[in-house]
This record gives structure tokens, sequence and C-alpha cells, in this order.
């Protein structure tokens, strides 16, 4: 295991005036252990910051080190990392057993290092039973955890999963998050995991980098960057429904864009006039999607509440230590 040091770290394709930058000078200290979710929007450049820690990229300018190596130019076998993938990337022809021990093979170690390394995996993961099958007897949540086994034993210092969740229906990822969280605890390894689901992020993360268009917005717990995100931008992404984000707000600052999450305004008598145009009943809470004047705003509220006619005007308060504020031309958080 080891620390993992991002130090203005940038990405360019091409040279000259006419070069591409992707990725603007991202700083990181993540530390022995820590397990460390990448989120964005799709292109935002988080697959691209975790192909050049595994070496898939080479870095434009800045530097890696894992511990205490400097990886700049190591190739990806020199880096001791092992990465999981979006499309599981497993040998058809081979068993779960062969899959699992593949690179073990390569390295050469004794037969009985290999069995014992593939069957103590196989075991953390509940797939001792399913060795001797081929990846099209499996299920796609099965498939994954090969995946992961074929990382684990190689005993890496760091974990790097790029979107390894994807190709699974909602019940299954839901899961395999467990699973992945149990690992980490058991296994203590210095991860990576990349996502575009801020579910996914909040859920796994010990901390999170948020990036926006090769910008580390922010770097912080899930607590943190969820309750005093760093700029509009993290506030409209984190938050299932996002933070409701006004430039009009009744009783607002020139120059200000006023936040408020949706779970911080209350349905009373005084407050806000809004109109309603939505009801989504989600079970134990409902959310209500409302107009203020041009400005459109999420309500969080009890889903034993009476679902209001669409059309019908209500009144909402915002609690005003929960009122959060963001610089109108920058969307920096003030």
């Amino acid at each position: 295991m080891a620390s993992l040091t991002l130090s203005n770290v940038i990405k360019r394709y091409g040279h000259g005036p006419k070069a591409n930058q992707v990725i603007h000078g991202v700083n990181a200290e993540i530390a022995d252990g820590e397990f460390i979710v990448i989120v964005g929007p799709s292109g935002c450049g988080k697959s691209t910051l975790l192909r050049m820690v595994a070496g898939l990229e080479e870095i434009s300018e800045g530097e890696i080190r894992i511990g205490a190596r400097v990886v700049n130019h190591l190739e990806p076998a020199e880096r001791d990392i092992a990465m999981v993938f979006q499309n599981y990337a497993l040998y058809p022809h081979m068993s779960v057993f062969d899959n699992m021990a593949y690179g073990l093979k390569i390295q050469k170690l004794p037969k009985d290092e290999i069995r014992a390394r593939v069957e103590k995996a196989a075991s953390i993961l509940e797939l001792s039973h399913l060795l001797e099958r081929k990846p099209r007897q499996l299920s796609g949540g099965q498939r994954q955890r090969v995946a992961m086994g074929r990382a684990i034993v190689r005993q890496p210092q760091v974990f790097l999963f790029d979107e390894p969740l994807s190709n699974l229906d909602a019940k299954l990822r839901a899961q395999t998050r467990l699973e992945i969280q149990k690992l980490h605890r058991d296994l203590g390894i210095t991860s990576l995991f990349v996502t575009h689901d801020q579910v996914e992020a909040m859920t796994l993360a010990q901390r999170m980098i948020v990036m926006n268009a090769g910008v580390m917005e922010q770097f912080g717990t899930p607590e943190e960057v969820y309750r005093r995100p760093a700029s509009t931008f993290v506030a409209s992404f984190i938050g299932s429904p996002p933070m409701n984000l006004l430039r009009d707000a009744p009783g607002g600052q020139p120059g200000r864009v006023l936040g408020i999450r949706p779970e911080h305004l209350t349905v009373g008598d005084h407050g806000w006039a809004v109109v309603v145009e939505a009801c989504e009943l989600l079970g134990a809470e409902s959310i209500l999607h409302v107009h203020l004047g041009t400005e459109r705003l999420s309500v969080r509220v009890d889903g034993a509440m009476h679902a209001p006619t669409p059309g019908s005007t209500l009144h909402v308060q915002p609690r005003e230590e929960c009122i959060q504020w963001f610089d109108a031309d920058t969307g920096k958080r003030l």
C-alpha cells in the first residue's frame, strides 16, 4: 500500500498554440489506504486523470507519485497498480480461476502461491463455488466480482476503478457498492474510483474529487461537498435533486446567486409564493417542482403530505441558516 500524490498534473493533446488542454493542473494528496472517488459529467476528464495515474496516458506537465516514487515515465506494469474496467475485460475461454490467476502466471509466481492468492480472493468475493465456470456462465455482477478478484490477487499498492458498475442494473449496482466498501475495509488498499454517478460517489468516497471541464472544482469529504459546495457547478451536480440556484430570489443580493437545498425549504403559511408544476411521489418523500417567477425550484417534502394540484399556489420558507451565496460571475462560493 502507498500514498498517491498528484502535483500540478496537466494533460494536453497536440503541441503549440493549437494544443487542446483537457486537464488543468490537478493537485491532490491522497493518504495511504484512502478511498477516493473522482466524479463528474461525461467529458470532464475524470477517466483521463485515472489513465494518467495508471500509465495508460502520458502526462504533459506535473508529477505523479505512488509512495515515494515518481512514476511519470514508468510503464503501467512497473507502477504496482491494478485496474478494474467497466467492461470486465475477462478472457472468455478461461475459467474464473484462470482469469484471476493469469497475471500471477505471467509474473511466474509458484503454483502454490497462485492458488493460495486466488482462493483467498475468491473467498472474500464469494466466488469459491464458481472457480471452474467460464465468464459466459456468470451474471454481470459475478463477472464484475471476478474482475475485482483479478485485481486483488495482484496485491497492488493502488486500486484503480474505471466506472466498474456502469453495466449493472440498479439492484446489482447497489449490492456491488456494498461489496466494494467491504473489500476496502478488509484490504485497506489506496483506491481511485471513477464514476459519473453522484450517488455512487457520495456512498463510496471517503473523499471525492469533483471534476468539471478538466478542472478540479472541489476535493473534500462527501459531507463537505454536499453541505458546502465550492461552486455553483458542484452545487448543481451533487445532490438529487440538486441545490436550487436562484439569481432573482426575493431579498437577494446584487451580483450573488442564492443556493438552497430542496430539503431546506419548508411548506407553510409564509414565505415565497410559488406555483406548483408537478409532484413526484417517491414513497417516504415527495419532490415538488415549482416556479418562483421565472425561476424553477425543487422542494423535498414528507411523502405523507397531500399532493398539491398542478397550477396551485403554495408558500415555501427557506431556512435562513442553510442559505448559501455564490458569485454570479465566477460561480465560486462566497
